[in-house]
């Protein structure tokens, strides 16, 4: 089973769908009667329909689908295909085409589709004529007014004579894209609430969108989304422009329902197994297997932190308190095939996925989650921003951030960076050994550089920061005595007197 679909539906299964008020018109009950033309649309419907669903009761709609559908497996159910030829907007000469996805398997909450064109929404009728139901999936009746579970949009990414899939929308409020030259890997969400709480994750869900017609030759698509949960309501703005980095302006507008005290915004999952930091018990012929290598954040004093991921054996949260975040993102660093050795998977083509908050977000915390997994197949890292305040119920909250599906930090400077993290040793003795590479290092001679290395418990012993002709950079090595300590904090840094010449690494050890 794919990771993404497996973890996508998986997620819905805690939280269903809410029901529509009967303050807001049925989506597409009798819309379609009232002007063949659609009705009038912008970015304020749906602002002012989170606003009217988060003043009233939370209400959980049916996740019920006919027999047939019920019970489809995984693999029947990829016996679905969209028929690329009922692809909205196929054949026209635009810049982009949405392909539907069907209801079904993991994936059964209803998402209600509309196109707008020149400023009215008209919905998109369910028809089983959009797919292929093939190897024996039984056709629905066409009376049926199934909906969707989400939809995907093609564009001419790689290649101009070819439309690339580039994002997909699917699952709670889960939604993914690739750059040029990438396959899908990490994720984003429009919202969590409650990650690695006791009592359960709450899974929000985006309950409608709306696409915007392209414009003939240009380059970005409109999406508008609303989001429903028992904690709050939203309304999203997506704008989204492929490329060599994939680009997403997300404008939410975020009304809670009750007090949220445990919020992530501009969540990012991905999936961490191995590599050569953590390979404890590990018996496999590739050097590494993750969609992320690390997380990075550029603080709101100008610090460049990279704290490399792990597979804890317990759930391990982190927090990295901050005023004014300027950036964080989940990235995959290594991009070698020979990082990977996989040919199937391709693990040095995944996107890295960068946050850029638009305006100032105040105190709070980028947030860190790493999951035990046993499996590739699960994702079991979450990142996401957390206001220092809990959520009021009643108000409003305006949050603008920029999502970069990228191959690197966008606009990073020259600090050299940490390239490779690789550990060994025992239990009381563990060996770190870090390349460091960055352009701002050539040529400086070793005697002008100094190491910073500190640790919250035990002690650091043998730092040795040395160059490497190999990869035109340098290795720094050193030795931590763990001392009986379960759990150690670590830190380095490179130094030219009293100028960072690095980013700064931060590690946690755990026995």
């Amino acid at each position: 089973m794919r990771r993404r679909q497996l973890v996508m539906g998986a997620a819905l299964l805690p939280v269903v769908a809410a029901a529509y008020l009967p303050l807001i018109p049925r989506l597409t009950d009798e819309v379609s009667a009232q002007d063949a033309g659609g009705t009038p649309f912008d970015a304020h419907v749906v602002r002012r329909m989170a606003r009217e669903l988060a003043a009233n009761p939370y209400k959980a709609g049916s996740q019920s689908l006919p027999r047939p559908l019920d019970a489809l497996s995984y693999d029947a159910y990829r016996n679905i295909r969209f028929n690329a030829e009922r692809a909205l907007w196929h054949g026209e000469g635009l810049p982009f085409e949405a392909q539907l996805l069907h209801r079904g398997f993991l994936f059964r909450d209803r998402v209600d589709i509309f196109v707008v064109t020149d400023g009215r929404a008209t919905p998109v009728a369910y028809s089983p004529d959009f797919f292929r139901f093939e190897h024996g999936v039984e056709r629905p009746d066409p009376s049926a007014d199934l909906g969707f579970s989400g939809f995907r949009l093609h564009g001419l990414l790689n290649r101009p004579d070819y439309y690339d899939e580039v994002v997909v929308f699917q699952g709670a409020s889960y939604f993914r894209a690739v750059g040029k030259g990438q396959s899908y890997g990490s994720s984003a969400r429009g919202l969590s609430i409650k990650t690695g709480d006791a009592g359960g994750e709450e899974f929000p869900v985006f309950k409608a969108v709306w696409i915007e017609r392209p414009r003939p030759g240009g380059d970005s698509v409109v999406v508008h989304a609303l989001l429903d949960s028992p904690s709050a309501a939203a309304a999203y703005r997506f704008t989204i422009r492929p490329g060599d980095a994939t680009v997403m302006t997300v404008e939410m507008a975020l009304y809670p329902r009750a007090d949220v005290d445990q919020p992530g915004l501009a969540t990012l999952t991905s999936m961490f197994l191995f590599g050569p930091n953590d390979r404890d018990g590990i018996d496999d012929f590739r050097p590494a297997v993750h969609d992320a290598q690390g997380l990075a954040i550029l603080n709101g004093k100008g610090e460049l932190l990279w704290r490399p991921l792990t597979n804890p054996r317990r759930l391990q949260a982190s927090a990295f308190v901050d005023t004014n975040v300027r950036g964080f993102g989940l990235m995959q660093a290594q991009r070698s095939f020979f990082d990977y050795q996989d040919l199937e998977a391709r693990y040095e083509r995944r996107p890295s996925v960068w946050v850029e908050p638009i305006g100032d977000w105040g105190e709070g915390a980028v947030h860190l989650f790493e999951i035990p997994t046993p499996e590739e197949v699960h994702d079991n890292i979450v990142a996401f921003w957390r206001p220092k305040d809990p959520l009021r119920k009643g108000a409003e909250y305006i949050y603008t951030y920029r999502l970069h599906w990228t191959w690197d930090m966008p606009g990073r400077d020259a600090r050299a960076r940490f390239a490779a993290t690789r550990v060994g040793g025992n239990a009381e003795r563990r060996l770190f050994v870090l390349d460091v590479v960055g352009d701002n290092l050539r040529g400086v001679a070793a005697e002008a550089l100094r190491v910073d290395v500190g640790a919250s418990g035990g002690a650091v012993t043998n730092v040795v920061l040395q160059p490497n002709p190999d990869i035109e950079g340098w290795r720094l090595s050193f030795t931590l005595d763990t001392a009986g300590q379960d759990l150690v904090e670590l830190r380095a840094e490179v130094l030219r007197g009293e100028e960072r010449m690095s980013e700064a690494w931060i590690y946690r050890w755990t026995r």
